[in-house]
């Protein structure tokens, strides 16, 4: 009897290995296989058709000590993160409070904040390109109207990257839409709890609302910190594939293209590559080790 037990159990594991074995193919294939190849070829000439000889840390080192575009790109890269992820985060939360109140029309309010959340890729950019122009712009128009001269934007190197956090601004609408889904499971009776006690529409916000949604927060901040980190297309449409002026557009992922793809120095690209794993793992790290602080799942006792 235990036999069979055994022999049954041995055909279920086997059986459920076959179901799975087209996964860890794929995943051997087309991830961890290539992620092995990229460590080896950091430290490589490699030039992706003939050129593959060792060269050690000479890849690492020219970068952190030789290379000033390096510096230049990744700072560019921190101030866009810096600025676009608490402002989309707090941009999200807001549209969504604003978005669940009951008033007419909520479903055709909802669909038109969302919509440029679903439109994307170059012809967005192309758009965005027009309605920033200094001179014949949408965005400097209304702001003659109210008084006030606009910025050269994407021709200004101090306004490049606000140019591009201005865009991001525009699709906030998926992070609202979490968001809209997480005010929503909130339960009603906190609020009635708390209206009873006198607590007024900020305090219920304050106290009830935000810690109920901070696990739909920690989320987005980590997924929008890491997004940031990989910009590049639109950084490559709106400089028309020159980094802006004075390199103010010339973003981490962008130059690590460069690299790779203009010049073919594949190896120094998969160098930048694992640097830029090791930044954003580190941060994400710290976003992991923080948010016991202030992430409060419900039920959940605290320790």
């Amino acid at each position: 009897m235990k036999r069979k037990k055994f022999n049954y159990k041995r055909q279920e594991g086997l059986a459920g290995y076959v179901f799975v074995l087209p996964w860890i193919i794929g995943f051997l294939l087309f991830t961890a296989g290539p992620l092995l190849f990229s460590l080896v070829a950091s430290f490589t000439n490699y030039n992706i058709t003939s050129q593959m000889d060792f060269v050690g840390t000479q890849n690492y080192e020219k970068l952190l000590f030789d290379d000033q575009l390096f510096w230049t790109s990744l700072w560019n890269t921190l101030y866009y993160v810096a600025f676009s992820v608490p402002f989309t985060t707090i941009g999200a939360i807001f549209l969504s409070v604003l978005l669940n109140q009951d008033i007419p029309g909520l479903r055709f309010f909802r669909t038109i904040y969302y919509l440029p959340a679903v439109l994307s890729g170059v012809g967005v950019y192309l758009l965005w390109m027009q309605l920033l122009d200094p001179s014949t712009g949408l965005v400097n128009l209304v702001l003659g109207w109210l008084g006030i001269e606009g910025p050269n934007w994407l021709f200004d190197p101090e306004w490049t990257k606000p140019s591009l956090i201005f865009m991001k601004l525009w699709g906030v609408g998926g992070g609202m839409l979490l968001y809209l889904a997480s005010l929503q499971g909130v339960s009603k009776s906190l609020y009635e709890a708390a209206q009873i006690d006198g607590a007024r529409k900020w305090q219920q916000f304050r106290y009830i609302t935000l810690p109920m949604i901070t696990p739909v927060i920690f989320f987005d901040v980590v997924t929008s910190l890491i997004g940031g980190f990989q910009i590049f297309q639109e950084a490559y449409v709106m400089s028309n594939g020159t980094g802006g002026p004075v390199n103010s557009l010339l973003f981490y992922n962008y130059y690590m293209w460069n690299k790779a793809f203009k010049v073919f120095d594949m190896g120094y690209a998969m160098a930048m590559s694992w640097i830029l794993f090791i930044i954003v793992f580190i941060l994400t790290m710290i976003n992991l080790k923080l948010a016991p602080r202030w992430v409060h799942y419900e039920g959940e006792a605290k320790r």
